[in-house]
């Protein structure tokens, strides 16, 4: 493969925390306008003060205005509609919300985290993912929902079938609409917005901001309010470096970086799920833990590698650029791109799984 961009934007030393001017909010928790119910909700999870999207992101949530943010992954974005968004449903348990995104893992990822907010609180959700049965999620469907989270592949099909009725919906939530974008459901997304009441709320999340982007913000969004706390492009606690590989085997490169004590917690991007799938299997071998999660598995049996991999039963997780998104676990040490990404932007999405919620973080590029 041809390289395609300048390697020293692989390169950076990160900064060290002290430096960087401490973000004040101008909230607590405590401060939002949201029932008392869902903030002990908040304060249970060791939420006290909100990051910057949440910040900025939550009061117009709730004062119902169609929102744009544009944030990296690790910001905290999920939790900025969310938290509005069940106390919206709590003023009035008719409410549905509808919330579209790229992945499985970001799907199930978001549904766990609305679970925690909303114990106890009587409000109900369903998952709507490709790789798991259909007949499930038709059962679930039927019952009565405030939440429906779902890829737009299989929530088309649902749709189709007349088993969802996005008429009822008046809140949509678009996250990381920039990779569904790259993942080509440009026509699911507009097919099912087509489907919604026009007037309604719409919650707009994105990492990167292109003409493609600007266009879908256009044609979903009224008046919209726009929040971007995008620091640069890659995490400045990101230490970044590249490794020539050369002449020798690259396998053996890397077994000699997984070897050393510091790499506890590894996430290896591959290009093909059949490299990937070779990659693991060639590591166990080795004798290291490893998974591997990419689109020929179910979502059983990648839930299940992710699983592992956070309760710390695995060294090294190997993915697919499109498997990984929506991985959400905390102290990944390192993440190494064994395979070049195809583009720079593949690659701030890839290194943001490390350096998270302030800690520091490596990323390594294997360049032959």
């Amino acid at each position: 493969m041809k390289q395609f961009m300048d390697l020293s934007k692989f390169v950076n030393k990160a900064v060290i925390t002290e430096q960087v001017p401490n973000f004040k909010p101008e909230h607590s928790f405590l401060d939002f306008k949201v029932e008392e119910r869902l903030k002990a909700n908040i304060l249970k999870k060791g939420y006290t003060d909100p990051t910057p999207i949440q910040d900025r992101a939550i009061p117009h949530v709730l004062a119902g205005q169609d929102v744009v943010g544009v944030a990296n992954t690790g910001t905290g974005k999920t939790a900025a509609f969310l938290i509005p968004l069940i106390d919206k449903v709590l003023k009035n348990n008719k409410e549905k919300i509808l919330i579209m995104v790229p992945t499985r893992e970001l799907a199930t990822q978001i549904d766990d985290e609305l679970r925690e907010f909303a114990l106890m609180l009587s409000i109900f959700s369903v998952c709507c993912v490709g790789g798991a049965p259909i007949s499930r999620q038709i059962s679930n469907l039927r019952r009565i929902n405030n939440f429906v989270i779902g890829t737009p592949g299989r929530l088309k099909d649902l749709v189709e079938r007349k088993c969802l009725n996005l008429a009822e919906f008046k809140t949509v939530v678009l996250d990381e609409a920039d990779r569904m974008l790259d993942m080509g459901f440009i026509h699911d997304m507009r097919f099912m917005m087509a489907k919604m009441p026009s007037v309604r709320q719409t919650l707009f999340f994105s990492a990167t901001m292109s003409r493609d982007v600007e266009v879908l913000i256009k044609d979903f969004l009224r008046d919209p309010v726009s929040i971007s706390v995008k620091t640069g492009d890659t995490a400045k606690s990101i230490n970044q470096d590249i490794i020539r590989v050369g002449a020798r085997n690259k396998l053996d490169v890397l077994d000699e970086l997984l070897k050393q004590s510091d790499f506890t917690r590894v996430l290896i991007f591959g290009r093909t799920k059949h490299g990937v799938e070779r990659l693991k299997d060639d590591l166990v071998k080795r004798g290291f833990k490893s998974e591997s999660i990419h689109g020929n598995k179910n979502q059983g049996k990648r839930q299940r590698a992710l699983d592992l991999f956070k309760s710390n039963h695995l060294q090294v997780l190997v993915a697919t650029d499109v498997a990984a998104r929506g991985i959400d676990v905390s102290d990944i040490s390192h993440v190494i791109n064994y395979d070049l990404p195809s583009t720079y932007e593949d690659y701030i999405h890839r290194i943001g799984r490390t350096g998270r919620a302030g800690k520091k973080g490596k990323a390594l590029t294997f360049v032959e």
